[in-house]
């Protein structure tokens, strides 16, 4: 029988701890910043096709964007 035993993880500079797991700020930020957007034009515009598109679309941007920033500063 193999055991795992206890695994000790490395939090790095720009992480959060979510349920055992270290995950960058770069993904949460890029989380919230489509549910802004979602919100803010769903608001505005009141159908639901350009909000949804707009924020995912905000999503991968802002997501790339930071990931790229973050593995060059790490």
């Amino acid at each position: 029988m193999t055991t795992a035993g206890h695994l000790h993880t490395r939090h790095t500079h720009g992480t959060v701890d979510i349920a055992g797991t270290a995950w960058p700020l770069y993904k949460l930020e890029a989380l919230v910043v489509g549910l802004l957007v979602f919100l803010t034009l769903l608001i505005v515009t009141q159908t639901l096709q350009p909000a949804v598109l707009a924020a995912a679309a905000a999503t991968v941007i802002v997501w790339w964007a930071r990931r790229l920033h973050w593995n060059t500063t790490r």
